[in-house]
């Protein structure tokens, strides 16, 4: 709690004989011991207590303003904003690039509609004198992390799983899911390699086991998968016998050419809506009938800090709720498995963000072979 002093406090007592200065004594212990917030702060009080009990100055010396700090949600509803991080590398159909209109850049995707429906319910919480602005931080994937530890984030959505071993950092709370079908599959451009993983389910007997067919079938050959995300974690975790690069992003490991990607591996959502709409020389890796292969399954949370309980619990009961009135299961659909313009939904939904703050948005890195395997 903030503290001021009275003009009636004394800035020197005799205590037994000798003068203390007792203003320039609590002035330097309130400074030093603010430090260490609350806690500090209460020690401080004990002590000008002590000091001044015998002078019945205690409540006169003292008065109790505002605390010093607010709770997460109240925060958000003083500033009027959410700030939110994106993965600036495109996860289509989560997230799409992003696309200059005539009313400036928007991006959109599953992820976007899923923050506005965050932002308006955290509207009628603030009372819903003024709405709640989604300011939209479009990051890295892997500084995402750091940008939410560090203070300058609220939370972050951005087609990440939390159940993957490895996948959440010390610090960081994920809610509960808003996607269940994830899962990590694989896509390949030549027949050869979808041959071997069928001759390795052949051989099999009995029900089928993915994890043995995939670590044989894939044996030799180079895999590709996004540097951070769980799909990296997955191949160094299972597939030993590959040469496993790791790409900056999909579209980086698409464009690599030396040495030629047999695989990639990411999220199977992703790869199918790419396969069909973006990159059609590649296709999905399936099972002998025809079935998509999923190598594992994921589902996708929204991202905040440990520390932020009220937030926690508000993104979880509205996850619920959207769940339950089926308002999740419209949204999933209407990007998975509608036809549509992206371009286009951009324009009339999409939300804004700051260029300037983008880094190199369309520059989508490189590829590097994996080091220590």
């Amino acid at each position: 709690m903030a503290l001021y002093y009275r003009s009636s406090i004394l800035n020197s007592m005799i205590i037994g004989g000798p003068i203390i200065n007792v203003g320039s004594i609590l002035r330097g212990a309130w400074y030093g011991l603010k430090e260490y917030g609350s806690q500090g702060i209460l020690v401080f009080l004990v002590v000008l207590g002590f000091f001044l009990q015998g002078c019945g100055l205690v409540f006169d010396a003292v008065e109790l303003v505002q605390p010093l700090a607010r709770d997460e949600m109240s925060a958000i509803c003083s500033r009027g904003q959410l700030r939110v991080g994106i993965s600036v590398e495109p996860f289509r159909p989560f997230v799409f690039p992003a696309v200059f209109t005539d009313e400036g850049v928007r991006v959109t995707g599953l992820d976007v509609e899923l923050i506005r429906e965050v932002v308006a319910a955290l509207t009628t919480y603030c009372d819903g004198q003024k709405p709640i602005v989604p300011t939209l931080h479009l990051t890295r994937f892997r500084d995402l992390f750091i940008e939410l530890n560090e203070g300058h984030l609220d939370l972050f959505v951005s087609s990440i799983g939390g159940n993957i071993p490895g996948a959440r950092p010390a610090g960081l709370w994920y809610s509960i899911p808003y996607f269940h079908n994830g899962g990590i599959g694989a896509m390949i451009r030549t027949p050869e390699v979808a041959e071997k993983i069928r001759t390795q389910f052949q051989k099999q007997s009995g029900s089928p086991d993915t994890l043995v067919a995939i670590q044989a079938g894939l044996s030799g050959l180079t895999v590709a998968a996004q540097r951070g995300r769980t799909s990296q974690l997955y191949v160094e975790a299972n597939l030993k016998k590959i040469r496993l690069l790791l790409c900056d992003s999909l579209p980086a490991a698409i464009e690599m050419r030396d040495p030629p990607i047999d695989v990639i591996v990411s999220t199977h959502a992703i790869l199918d809506y790419v396969t069909k709409h973006v990159w059609p020389d590649w296709r999905l890796l399936t099972r002998n009938d025809g079935t998509p292969l999923v190598l594992t399954q994921e589902s996708f949370s929204v991202v905040t800090v440990e520390e932020h309980r009220r937030l926690q619990w508000f993104l979880n009961n509205l996850l619920y709720r959207l769940e339950e009135s089926g308002r999740l299961e419209h949204m999933r659909r209407r990007w998975l498995e509608e036809e549509y313009a992206p371009t286009r939904r951009a324009t009339i939904e999409g939300l804004p963000f700051e260029v300037s703050k983008v880094p190199e948005h369309y520059d989508q890195g490189q590829c590097r072979f994996a080091t220590g395997r």
